[in-house]
């Protein structure tokens, strides 16, 4: 009895190394990859932190410096003050904006949705460069549309590129590319709703406002803090507009405009690639941890 025993139990080791082995097999080239495009990047970044090329010497290890310096960095406080106004304002337009179309398209009040859904979402496959040259030219004061009406008019137009309104003028822009990424979320979302529930709720009186308050908006929260997560990512790593639009108008943007502006130009320009790369890490951490808190509110909530 104790051979037969041992004999059905033996093979089930072999059954679960060899389990085991499959699964590596199948994540391997995925493990591969992430390894290569995302973590190697990663740390040769935190390599290049802790690292400072100077004139006499060469590169010198001088362990966290570079970040003391980049907490120290007035342009790098400016800039991460501008994004944070940004997202500040811009977010919670876009989001609102986006929600409301979503519910308008999802009430089955309107003619032509799937048109007007296309409509609202062609311009997310407009390339944000693309998007940002366009909108410059249109916002120009001497060549662009600004100044077509300034002269037909015999008005003078505030300029979109002057150093008070350009801020306003980016957010017009990336906000006119989102909303329709954003409205897909949010409607897609909506049409999983079990209809049911509007049924139940009209047979309770409730009116079309009150469905919406009391059964869609809880019914997508996790849609909405999806896509404020998003969103506050796209604010922080805010790069492509001031970019383009630098050079329309160099003195209201400068280089270090954004933090990924101030990186870029460290780098590219500077030739300053330790310090780009701490200032890149910085900047990953603050964007890490507020997206996070941001999650465990709006999961907490939903709970």
């Amino acid at each position: 009895m104790a051979a037969q025993q041992s004999t059905a139990s033996g093979p089930a080791p072999v059954r679960r190394a060899r389990r085991s082995w499959a699964g590596w097999g199948f994540i391997g080239p995925f493990a591969l990859v992430f390894a290569l495009v995302f973590l190697a990047p990663i740390g040769y970044s935190i390599q290049l932190s802790l690292f400072q090329d100077r004139l006499i010497g060469g590169t010198t290890f001088v362990g966290l410096d570079n970040y003391q310096r980049a907490l120290q960095d007035p342009q790098f406080w400016e800039g991460l003050g501008r994004v944070t106004l940004f997202l500040a304002v811009q977010v919670p337009v876009m989001l609102g904006i986006a929600l409301l179309v979503a519910l308008a398209l999802d009430s089955g009040r309107l003619y032509g949705t799937s048109f007007l859904r296309v409509s609202v979402f062609l311009p997310y496959a407009v390339p944000a460069v693309v998007a940002a040259l366009m909108w410059g030219f249109l916002y120009g004061t001497r060549f662009g549309l600004v100044g077509d009406v300034n002269e037909a008019l015999g008005v003078t137009l505030p300029d979109p590129l002057s150093p008070q309104l350009v801020l306003a003028a980016i957010g017009n822009v990336v906000t006119w590319e989102f909303v329709g990424y954003n409205m897909l979320i949010f409607y897609s979302a909506l049409r999983v709703i079990p209809h049911s529930l509007y049924e139940a709720a009209e047979i309770d009186g409730a009116g079309q406002w009150r469905i919406v308050a009391a059964i869609k908006l809880p019914a997508i929260r996790g849609a909405l803090v999806i896509a404020t997560i998003f969103s506050i990512i796209g604010s922080f790593q805010l790069f492509n507009e001031p970019s383009i639009l630098q050079g329309l108008a160099p003195n209201a943007i400068t280089t270090s405009y954004t933090p990924n502006l101030y990186t870029y130009s460290l780098s590219f320009a500077g030739q300053q690639h330790d310090y780009a790369a701490t200032v890149a890490i910085v900047m990953g951490l603050i964007t890490m941890v507020i997206a996070y808190v941001v999650q465990l509110r709006g999961m907490r909530k939903a709970a």
